[in-house]
């Protein structure tokens, strides 16, 4: 009987800019079948530009499936001998959920974010999990922001507490914190 090999989570975050998306690339290189799980939407043209940019630094190298809300199915739905699943990112996914769940309770987030959160319990291969740190800085104005910011929070404290490693960058410098 072979023995069962449990697959990485590998989670990565920091500020705006930090070089996270980078250095996510960089964990990605060494395996040869990899997923780009994409949960931007291109709303207007500044998105459109950041989508292109991040297409041309990640080259041919990886299957993209873009995905903005039902992570969870996404994953469960994997090509065959995929070895990595790059995910960019969760605070994207965070405001996702917002607007998708407005009218609609908080129930329907929480739902969201377990389903994906047990997707992560039942990989087929290794992750790497991008997010924002969005908590170090000044205290947002309004509630709207206040509540994206907790939220945010709250999803990367429990993808970091599933992750088998877990990276901070800044100024384009890793820190392992796990």
């Amino acid at each position: 009987m072979e023995p069962t090999i449990t697959p990485k989570i590998f989670y990565v975050t920091g500020g705006a800019r930090s070089g996270k998306s980078s250095f996510a690339l960089q964990l990605a290189k060494p395996y040869k079948n990899r997923l780009f799980l994409a949960t931007a939407e291109p709303f207007d043209g500044e998105m459109v530009q950041r989508i292109g940019k991040h297409r041309v630094e990640r080259g041919e190298q990886f299957t993209t499936v873009e995905e903005p809300l039902a992570l969870d199915c996404a994953l469960r739905a994997l090509p065959a001998g995929t070895e990595v699943v790059l995910l960019d990112c969760l605070t994207v996914w965070a405001g996702n959920l917002m607007h998708y769940a407005e009218g609609k309770g908080e129930g329907e987030m929480e739902q969201q974010i377990e389903r994906f959160l047990e997707a992560l319990r039942h990989l087929p291969c290794d992750i790497i999990v991008v997010s924002n740190e969005v908590g170090m800085g000044i205290v947002p104005e309004n509630a709207m922001a206040r509540r994206f910011r907790d939220i945010a929070g709250i999803i990367n404290q429990r993808v970091a507490l599933l992750a088998t490693e877990a990276w901070l960058l800044c100024s384009g410098l890793s820190l392992r914190l796990k």
